[in-house]
């Protein structure tokens, strides 16, 4: 099964120098849950989004790729 590659977010946290563990702790989930957002395994939430862009000080849009 192809995994399909909708978020960015391994690469903001890099950009960030934040690790998943960082993201798991701010957020109040368990680093298998950001694992597999990182991954694409498994997507978050749009407000999660919205929660992960303001821990990461970027743009939503950023955690995203783009259709274009």
């Amino acid at each position: 099964m192809e995994i399909h590659k909708y978020n960015r977010l391994k690469i903001v946290l890099a950009e960030k120098e934040k690790t998943g563990t960082w993201l798991s702790e701010q957020m109040g989930h368990s680093i298998s849950t950001v694992s597999r957002w990182m991954t694409n395994k498994v997507q978050p939430s749009v407000e999660q989004l919205y929660e992960i862009a303001r821990h990461l000080e970027v743009d939503v849009k950023d955690l995203l790729i783009s259709t274009k």
